[in-house]
């Protein structure tokens, strides 16, 4: 729950005052079992909910935790699982009457209760990616971006290849007025220089491990971005879409905050 819900309820008598100092604990948290001790207060104090990072999980322990962190919160991302688990997962996680949606060519989902209301708070991003291949790092970012309430204009495979097909879309975010902007490129990773050069929003690029040869897995496009002459751009790790649309949104949400 977010602070505002948790005062809702408070005045409307449905948490008591012990209630309310237990969830506004910064020290509160879940433990489940001896595998994970759930910050069960994350989205209240930061506006990002739980976030599993699944790539060396087995898949009961992702499960678990997915599961616990739905039943105190409302809804978890889960990230980067592994390809051959995804369905199962995903399926898992569906048979216990949860909300799944699955990020397009991406190993990442966002799952919440059926009876969960998230709050759209009319904070937007933009999100660009280079190429098809880009798509699933791009997906998370939107994931997360959405389960901070927050949503997100995107545009796929707009890169420097062919810069015609970028202007539409920037064009449109700007109209939008966007509070942010993520880029999302591999091989040499211009883009992100390109969209910071045109807009007054601030950017956050980041380098995918799409790419081969001298450079390979993501090198040349971060040594790119962060070598860019162009103000107003941040970077974050190869292949972060997570903490992209993290950062992202929580710029848009500072924006719109009255």
């Amino acid at each position: 729950m977010d602070l505002h819900t948790i005062l809702d309820r408070f005045a409307n008598g449905s948490l008591s005052l012990s209630d309310v100092e237990k969830e506004i604990s910064i020290h509160a948290i879940e433990k489940i079992g001896d595998i994970a001790k759930l910050d069960v207060g994350r989205e209240m104090r930061k506006g990002i909910p739980e976030i599993i990072f699944a790539e060396n999980k087995e898949y009961k322990d992702v499960i678990k935790i997915a599961l616990a962190a739905i039943r105190r919160n409302g809804q978890t991302v889960v990230s980067r699982i592994r390809k051959t688990e995804l369905s199962r997962v995903a399926n898992a996680l569906k048979k216990n009457s949860l909300v799944v949606e699955v990020g397009r060519k991406s190993t990442t989902l966002l799952a919440s209760d059926k009876s969960f209301g998230r709050k759209m708070i009319g904070a937007h991003i933009g999100i660009i990616a280079a190429g098809t291949s880009d798509i699933g790092v791009a997906e998370e970012a939107r994931l997360v971006a959405k389960a901070m309430g927050c949503e997100a204009m995107v545009s796929y495979d707009v890169g420097i290849a062919g810069m015609h097909r970028l202007f539409p879309a920037l064009k449109e975010m700007m109209a939008q007025n966007v509070g942010a902007i993520v880029v999302v490129a591999g091989m040499e990773g211009a883009l992100a220089s390109v969209v910071t050069s045109m807009v007054d929003t601030p950017v956050v690029g980041v380098p995918t491990s799409i790419g081969y040869g001298f450079g390979a897995n993501g090198i040349a496009a971060l040594a790119s971005m962060l070598q860019s002459c162009t103000l107003g751009l941040a970077v974050v790790n190869i292949d972060n879409g997570v903490g992209a649309g993290a950062y992202a949104a929580s710029v848009a949400k500072r924006i719109t905050r009255k």
